[in-house]
């Protein structure tokens, strides 16, 4: 997992609640084993219009929000089917910072687990930084866990084990390495039996 410490970039608003996985990425792609490849369909259903071509009226489709890398959005963010894919398609198409007011638990996770930072906000801050430019950047600052902008600096919460795991790059699989000596011990340990 890709280390997140201070993470500035642009945004884009997507201020809808009840958001669920079906519209993150629909379930006719989900055919595919790889974490790759998902990005395309991001709220495919919204993205496009019926003949492929992108939806004038979508905000990711707008052309100076193309290199907003963290997502505001609404409440439940998330909900429906626990579909990790969602979270692929989400870092796949670039972001790596989700704003919401809530999520779901099973997509929090599923964020938390693959690179996605998922912060939560209450509904007048994530209004003002829906209203930032589209060329302005916003910071977000981990290790004081605070997201700072030009309308304004909001703290908010993690978990002291999951702010660790983005701090440092860590993965379930990367902690499992860190105990490599001992698994090794075990299973030389095993084999001698």
């Amino acid at each position: 997992m890709e280390e997140i410490k201070v993470h500035i970039g642009k945004t884009v608003a997507l201020m809808n609640d009840n958001i669920d996985t079906d519209q993150i990425i629909p379930k006719s792609f989900l055919k595919r084993i790889e974490r790759t490849g998902f990005g395309e369909f991001l709220f495919d259903s919204w993205r496009y219009l019926p003949n492929r071509k992108p939806n004038p009226d979508f905000p990711l489709n707008a052309p100076d929000r193309q290199e907003a890398t963290i997502l505001i959005t609404g409440e439940n963010f998330g909900c429906g089917s626990s579909r990790e894919h969602a979270a692929w398609a989400l870092l796949d198409y670039r972001f790596r910072v989700i704003i919401a007011g809530s999520y779901s638990d099973i997509f929090y996770m599923n964020c938390t687990k693959n690179g996605v930072l998922p912060i939560v906000l209450p509904r007048e801050a994530r209004e003002k930084l829906a209203g930032i430019a589209a060329d302005e950047e916003v910071t977000i600052d981990l290790p004081n866990q605070q997201v700072v902008s030009s309308v304004g600096t909001y703290p908010f919460e993690i978990d002291a084990t999951w702010k660790n795991k983005f701090i440092n790059g860590l993965d379930d699989i990367a902690i499992t390495f860190e105990h490599i000596d001992a698994i090794k011990a075990y299973e030389q340990k095993v084999d001698s039996i």
